[in-house]
């Protein structure tokens, strides 16, 4: 069993994050589910960063972090797209961390934008869809494969199609196959660690 600490995306905690939550708690872990938007959903990803960029994108990363402060090491870090912010934060700066899980989104590892190199002995899973133009045009994909060639205990994941939030079963962007088989992929990673 695994402890998840998983952080919602750009349209808020819907209720497809939730339903993925509950597959893993249905498998046998314990999932915490933090909401950093207050309870607001938004109908689409530009609606949900508008809201993000009236707070400070840093600002909301370090809210996410802050949850961690309540639960105890040892989680598995977990974050989609905007959720990956903190995640990845925790997963590579909080001792103890036990793995981390990175749906549609993954920040670099070197330059600027790093919080340093990945730390040894926490395994991470990336996953994403091929065209998409969000995760492969604006670089997340060059970030996943540059984790990949540098960290031991790392999987980079791509699934054919053009979607970000596929994994989202609430939106339209919503891909059942590509979706069953990263939950497939992601409790292999959880029974493992």
């Amino acid at each position: 069993m695994a402890e998840i600490l998983l952080f919602h995306h750009a349209q808020g905690l819907t209720p497809g994050v939730h339903a993925f939550a509950d597959d893993l708690r249905a498998a046998g872990h314990v999932v915490h589910t933090p909401d950093l938007f207050d309870g607001r959903t938004f109908r689409s990803i530009d609606e949900g960063l508008a809201h993000i960029r009236t707070i400070g994108f840093e600002e909301m990363r370090e809210r996410g972090v802050r949850v961690a402060d309540g639960l105890p090491p040892g989680l598995v870090y977990a974050g989609f797209s905007f959720g990956v912010l903190p995640a990845q934060k925790l997963a590579q700066t909080r001792p103890g961390a036990r793995g981390a899980l990175l749906f549609h989104s993954c920040l670099p590892i070197s330059g600027d934008w790093a919080f340093g190199p990945w730390p040894d002995g926490v395994p991470v899973q990336i996953h994403g869809m091929d065209n998409d133009p969000i995760f492969v045009g604006e670089g997340d994909i060059d970030a996943a494969r540059e984790i990949v060639a540098k960290v031991e205990d790392a999987e980079l994941f791509l699934y054919p199609g053009d979607q970000h939030y596929f994994a989202d079963s609430s939106l339209p962007s919503y891909d059942p196959d590509a979706a069953a088989l990263l939950t497939k992929r992601v409790l292999a990673f959880l029974d493992r660690i």
